[in-house]
């Protein structure tokens, strides 16, 4: 089985294909994908992630607020732990800093991102991390608020071997997205070959950056297939190889997760 840990069901289902959730369940599960996260980036977004993942037992919800996302679309930190206290939800995200598209609102962002960080201690969770143009300021935060012990995932990393490094010493995971099947991407296959299997996480970012051979069209998380094909490929190992390992990676980082499978 393989499980796309980084989704946004509810942008799916929100745009041109028209997918109901039964149809993206549905589809994935003919893949053999057969758990998702699904991560809400604004105040909207939290409700209807958790109302997909307590529908569907293939679904969990992480809750945050996206860097980019505007003050008016975002919760507090007393908000956000009574999200988080729901048993499907077993991450804290997507949270993080973004400068490429907000560099006029940095101090906003790491007042955020650190607020966020607080809660996902306080409530003992994982992080999913967004970051994007910000490597300092980001691996910053992290040093100085992150838990340690739950640590987290830099999700769709695209940042480099050096950066890599450091989140991994921080005891988080790397997330791989579709960009790893993108011809462009031969730094980040680099990347890929030195992280540990144990270590890192696929996604489809969906309905975002779909890989080849499906870019340039609406995502899905059937297709983190083609991820974990490419992530196979590099490492010279099975696809089974891959979908075992990042399976396991994944109730590993996020145990609320292992606990309602066993329940």
């Amino acid at each position: 089985m393989l499980i796309d840990s980084h989704c946004h069901l509810d942008r799916l289902t929100e745009s041109p294909s028209g997918m109901t959730i039964d149809d993206i369940l549905q589809s994935a599960a003919a893949a053999g994908v057969g758990r998702m996260l699904t991560v809400a980036v604004d105040r909207d977004d939290i409700l209807r992630v958790i109302g997909h993942a307590r529908a569907h037992r293939e679904v969990y919800a992480a809750v945050g607020i996206h860097p980019s996302t505007p003050e008016d679309a975002a919760v507090d930190a007393d908000a956000l732990l009574a999200a988080a206290a729901d048993p499907r939800v077993i991450a804290i995200g997507e949270t993080g800093l973004d400068y490429y598209y907000g560099p006029d609102t940095a101090e906003a962002q790491r007042e955020r991102f650190a607020m966020h960080l607080r809660v996902a201690a306080r409530a003992g969770l994982p992080v999913i991390v967004h970051t994007r143009d910000a490597r300092d300021d980001t691996l910053a935060l992290l040093e100085r608020h992150a838990d340690r012990g739950c640590a987290g995932v830099m999700h769709c990393f695209t940042e480099s071997i050096d950066m890599a490094r450091a989140a991994l010493a921080l005891g988080f995971m790397i997330s791989f997205s579709g960009i790893v099947t993108f011809r462009s991407a031969g730094a980040l296959r680099e990347v890929v070959r030195e992280v540990a299997l144990d270590r890192l996480l696929v996604e489809t970012d969906s309905p975002y950056l779909a890989p080849v051979p499906h870019r340039g069209r609406v995502n899905e998380p059937r297709h983190v297939v083609h991820v974990a094909q490419a992530i196979a490929a590099i490492k010279d190992i099975t696809l089974e190889q891959v979908a075992q390992a990042t399976t396991a990676n994944f109730y590993r980082l996020f145990p609320r997760a292992a606990t309602a499978e066993r329940a």
